[in-house]
Formats: structure tokens, C-alpha cells, sequence
């Protein structure tokens, strides 16, 4: 348990790190997964809309 600990704490400090060292990096990152989320979204209510 103590490990997994560690590893959050981790991974926020460098996610923190990230974001204050390379902001426009981080905020490109932030706008790809969200595109991502967005055409999977898209994907699957064309889909859905096709079973019709």
C-alpha cells in the first residue's frame, strides 16, 4: 500500500513539474486527449445512429 503511495505522489510531482515547466506542451497534451475523447464520442454515436 505504501508503494502506491509513492508512485501517486509521484506522479502528481510530475505532472506539477510538467505543467510549470513546459505550460505549452502540457496545454498541446491536454488538447489532443480531448480531441481524442471527442472523435471516439463522435465515433460511437454514428454508430449507435447506424443500428437504426
Amino acid at each position: 500500500m505504501q508503494v502506491k503511495k509513492v508512485l501517486q505522489y509521484t506522479g502528481i510531482a510530475f505532472v506539477a513539474f510538467y505543467l510549470l515547466s513546459r505550460p505549452g506542451d502540457a496545454a498541446s497534451a491536454v488538447r489532443g486527449a480531448m480531441n481524442s475523447v471527442f472523435t471516439a464520442a463522435d465515433s460511437l454515436a454514428q454508430f449507435v445512429t447506424q443500428l437504426s
